[in-house]
């Protein structure tokens, strides 16, 4: 069967009241009643969180579960923004596996969550028929402004950890690879937030200048699936630049 991809459950509508402690989030349901429902996302979630927008939400049956409720989506003006973090990894793995990423097609065995450093995990690990190894990190992007996916949404020194590893395992031979999946549909180019974290950004331009390699795709949202959209325009600031905004210019 052909992956069109990933599925989401039966969803139920409600308007956000607030969200809190990261993890939490009030949600008023249709029917007026007031639950609060786990946050997926450990983000700052700059520019997805705002009160009083409509938000969808999956319910549990679970007995064990202490919250039934999960934010899934939040809907704007022109589109809905995927908040569980969890859903980029799966959809970039099977979305791969189905040949639906052309740049990183040509691979036979796909392995998730690798231990590649004494305190390092990435992603996916791709290998080729003859032992070629792809080392790949899915980072979930859902900060757009004016058109434009920016990663990340906060300060991120994991981050930066996982940019360097990829580095070091390109030094080795590998690919390396890192993945941006923007979760809306508004976004006609990526670029870092060199404003939010230029650490981050500067470290990015490094590593790619040392053969990493830069995926950033959009997703498509409906309220019943998420799936594989087209690629975007990657454009990293440069050096110099970044250098300004850590000295305030």
């Amino acid at each position: 069967m052909t992956y069109k991809g990933h599925p989401l459950p039966p969803l139920i509508e409600g308007v956000l009241v607030k969200r809190y402690k990261r993890f939490l989030a009030d949600v008023i349901l249709t029917d007026g009643t007031m639950v609060t429902a786990h946050c997926p996302n450990s983000g700052s979630m700059r520019g997805c969180c705002e009160p009083g927008r409509r938000v969808y939400l999956s319910k549990s049956d679970n007995p064990k579960r202490k919250l039934k409720y999960t934010w899934e989506l939040m809907e704007m003006p022109t589109t809905l923004i995927g908040i569980n973090t969890l859903i980029p990894n799966k959809l970039v793995t099977a979305s791969i596996a189905q040949g639906l990423v052309p740049e990183l097609s040509g691979y036979s065995q796909f392995k998730p969550e690798i231990k590649t450093g004494e305190h390092t995990r990435l992603d996916i690990l791709l290998t080729g028929e003859h032992g070629e190894k792809c080392y790949v990190e899915v980072k979930n992007c859902t900060l757009v402004e004016e058109g434009v996916a920016r990663f990340p949404d906060a300060v991120t020194t994991r981050g930066q950890k996982h940019l360097f590893e990829l580095e070091r395992l390109v030094a080795q031979g590998h690919r390396g690879v890192i993945f941006f999946l923007v979760q809306r549909m508004d976004a006609n180019s990526f670029t870092p937030a060199a404003d939010i974290d230029p650490v981050y950004a500067d470290a990015l331009v490094r590593v790619v200048e040392n053969g990493v390699e830069v995926i950033a795709r959009s997703a498509v949202m409906t309220r019943e699936m998420i799936s594989m959209g087209g690629a975007l325009p990657v454009t990293l600031a440069p050096l110099s630049h970044i250098s300004g905004l850590k000295n305030g210019v």
